[in-house]
């Protein structure tokens, strides 16, 4: 089970990655409901085995590419996040002071932390992710850019859990005689 959730992850998150026209260095965050990947309620069956599966077949993708994660912790937690802290100085995020534990912050952002080099917790992205995933529910829309545009990916589940997927891209500003860079679109 563990081999087949890694492996779903890492072809979720390189669909993302191919999908959303990112640049080396942007933010990607990822809420994860460990529970419900193992068909449970959210919350109520947190699995950090389940979450170090996950982690451990997105973060080679994301580092491969020049990205940065960020798990999103729960609501036990006020959805703060787990970022390197390399991308919480770049995006200018102050680093609060709290470890995520599987029933504190959840499984996932507590195998994130566990993972990264030198990780740290953000209470927000200030709205600076530029692509992200949903996993089960968590409701990743307030770190996401202004204009989020819904992916939909070849998978639609991660185990037992629904799978969503955004991308972001630049607000149209001008009017009607205003140009707009296809690539951006």
């Amino acid at each position: 089970m563990l081999d087949t959730i890694r492996s779903q992850s890492a072809a979720a998150m390189q669909a993302l990655v191919q999908d959303a026209k990112l640049i080396p260095g942007e933010i990607v965050v990822v809420g994860c409901s460990s529970s419900e990947v193992g068909g449970h309620k959210i919350g109520t069956d947190s699995s950090p085995e389940v979450a170090r599966a996950i982690v451990e077949g997105m973060l080679p993708i994301l580092q491969r590419e020049g990205l940065y994660l960020a798990a999103q912790c729960c609501e036990h937690l006020g959805r703060a996040l787990i970022i390197e802290y390399d991308a919480a100085m770049r995006y200018g995020l102050a680093p609060v002071n709290v470890i995520p534990q599987p029933k504190a912050g959840g499984s996932f952002a507590t195998a994130a932390y566990q993972a990264f080099r030198h990780p740290v917790a953000v209470e927000s992205l200030h709205a600076q992710a530029a692509a992200g995933l949903d996993i089960g529910g968590t409701l990743i829309g307030m770190h996401l850019r202004p204009v989020a545009v819904p992916l939909r990916l070849p998978m639609r589940q991660l185990g037992d859990a629904i799978l969503l997927a955004a991308r972001t891209r630049p607000k149209f500003v001008g009017g009607s005689r205003a140009v707009y860079d296809s690539n951006l679109l």
